[in-house]
């Protein structure tokens, strides 16, 4: 009885596909917009690994992973509402 009432509490999800991907997508973009211009002393960590463009000249490891990390949680709580109200 106790694992009926477990499995109710779980909310219905989407399998991941193509939109679910493109909203995660969207999201990371839009974190990593955000905290591009938002991050107060951006600059301040190891450096990228990788080339960089001069507008993510000072966008460096901690910077990326705090926004990825953010994006995430933007993806999927909005993946959960869009799913929750059908739209996905």
């Amino acid at each position: 009885m106790l694992n009926n009432l477990i499995i109710a509490a779980i909310p219905h999800t989407e399998p991941w596909g193509f939109s679910t991907a493109l909203v995660m997508i969207l999201c990371n973009l839009v974190a990593v917009a955000i905290g591009r211009f938002a991050i107060a002393n951006p600059g301040g960590g190891p450096d990228l690994p990788v080339g960089k463009p001069d507008l993510f000249r000072n966008f460096n490891l901690p910077e990326l992973l705090a926004t990825m990390s953010f994006g995430h949680i933007l993806g999927v709580g909005l993946i959960l509402g869009l799913t929750n109200a059908g739209v996905i």
